[in-house]
């Protein structure tokens, strides 16, 4: 650590585009349907997040690599000007189609912010206080949750819906001067030459394999999926076999020799599937069999973003005392309480029961996301901490984006399997169900049977979301009991 680096105002600073890009995701799903009605692509709606998710993963272990040798600040400032571009471009966007291509531009900048972030967290903080600051920096996204609906909803009533992007302007901006002035490093001069070619072939198989899953979940198992599964796999064979001849890989292979390292990535990817799965489906719960107003609906899931930060304490003292191994157990063992009983919820279920599971898992989330942040950084070499937090960050974005996909698929086929076993329902039914201000526009008889059916596709989910957490217990059995860290 530099010593002239003001270590608290470069917090803030990563605080602030942590809470950036929080909000971007919640702001723009709360404004989203005046966005589709206004640009008459509602067809188109679920691209405008889902391009935004790929770019970013695409990017993420690039930045990784170039914040390792260009260094953390020229990278960290590169990826908030593009993620700032981008939200210009979204806010001046009159169609879908320019929408969608800015929002690619901006996740290809958002890509940088969470790696780094977390890099310059472990060059600024040593590995015991490390998961109590990733703990302060994660309640960006507690805050987030409870903001940005009540912002969103402000900004779309009372301005219009260009300033939700326009809105990232100022505060993008105070978080680069933060970072110029107060973030001190030695100037780093490249002494290897960029692995582009690999870089190519990564970015070409996460993008195949992201695609394949985003329409296998819209329209279906068909030609276009099994060549982007193929293209995967082709891309994933001739990054490996160059990876092993090139002088300095994108990825270093020697990583992926540590069992502990694998482990704590694999078990970080399933853990994000498992979350995202919980915070979407949840409001729709709420919301569809509940019938709460959309405000009210998300409010379920704020518990576990405010006990992750205490989740996040634990971690820290936790890891001091024990193998990464048993963090994990305990962690795990207690988001399995809590997706057990998401499993085990009849449909009738008091809205405080859903309070009470958010707190359980939020604790479990975390430990698990925070322990296996600063475990991935503490077993490589001060060399290779960007490159191994990227490769965490693109895990838990690769386990979240396949994962929802999966979920997609489950809910709607069983949805559909209760519909033809319902008389007089139908799918488009469930589009009005889900949404408490037209609920009342369905015949009063049919909304009980309704209510069964979307029942049905959530309770579908959430037993998928057991068999997740059990399969990440049983992988982190095999990890060793011994700690292993080198920062």
């Amino acid at each position: 650590m530099n010593s002239k680096t003001n270590v608290r105002l470069v917090t803030v600073a990563i605080f602030v585009a942590t809470f950036l890009t929080a909000v971007e995701g919640t702001i723009i799903s709360t404004a989203m349907p005046t966005i589709a009605g206004e640009l008459h692509g509602v067809s188109l709606m679920n691209w405008v997040f889902s391009i935004y998710l790929l770019t970013n993963a695409m990017m993420t272990p690039i930045y990784g690599k170039l914040a390792d040798v260009l260094g953390r600040k020229p990278v960290f400032i590169f990826g908030l000007v593009v993620f700032l571009v981008g939200s210009t471009l979204c806010g001046f966007s009159n169609s879908m189609a320019t929408l969608i291509v800015s929002r690619a531009i901006q996740g290809i900048g958002a890509g940088a912010i969470m790696p780094v972030s977390f890099t310059i967290i472990a060059d600024i903080y040593s590995v015991e206080n490390r998961a109590k600051v990733m703990g302060l920096n994660g309640s960006a996204w507690g805050i987030a949750s409870i903001v940005a609906p009540l912002l969103g909803g402000f900004i779309v009533d009372h301005l219009n819906w260009h300033w939700v992007f326009f809105i990232n302007l100022p505060i993008g901006l105070i978080t680069i001067i933060m970072i110029q002035m107060f973030f001190k490093e030695e100037r780093k001069i490249m002494s290897s030459k960029i692995d582009f070619l690999g870089s190519f072939l990564l970015m070409t198989g996460i993008l195949a394999i992201l695609y394949s899953f985003q329409r296998w979940g819209d329209v279906g198992m068909d030609l276009v999926v099994l060549l982007c599964f193929f293209g995967f796999m082709v891309s994933l064979f001739l990054f490996i076999k160059w990876e092993k001849r090139v002088e300095d890989p994108i990825i270093s292979l020697k990583l992926f020799n540590n069992r502990t390292f694998v482990i704590q990535n694999i078990v970080a990817a399933l853990i994000s599937g498992f979350l995202i799965g919980f915070e979407v489906y949840i409001p729709t719960w709420t919301q569809g069999i509940l019938g709460l107003k959309a405000s009210m609906a998300g409010f379920a899931v704020t518990p576990s973003s405010i006990l992750w930060i205490a989740g996040s304490f634990f971690a820290g003292n936790m890891m001091a005392a024990w193998a990464p191994k048993k963090v994990l157990s305990i962690s795990l063992l207690f988001i399995l309480i809590g997706s057990v009983a998401l499993g085990l919820l009849p449909i009738n279920t008091p809205f405080y029961l859903f309070l009470i599971i958010s707190a359980i898992l939020g604790v479990g989330f975390g430990i698990t996301i925070t322990a296996t942040t600063v475990t991935a950084q503490s077993l490589v070499p001060q060399s290779d901490i960007g490159v191994a937090t990227s490769f965490n960050t693109l895990s838990r974005t690769l386990g979240q984006t396949l994962m929802i996909s999966v979920f997609g698929i489950i809910f709607n086929m069983q949805m559909h399997k209760e519909i033809v076993k319902a008389p007089g329902t139908k799918d488009s039914m469930m589009d009005i169900l889900i949404n408490p201000q037209t609920a009342d526009q369905l015949p009063k008889h049919l909304i009980p049977k309704l209510r069964e059916v979307l029942y049905q596709g959530l309770h579908g989910i959430y037993l998928a979301g057991i068999c997740i957490v059990v399969l990440a217990m049983i992988i982190n059995l095999f990890d060793k009991k011994t700690k292993d860290y080198l920062q």
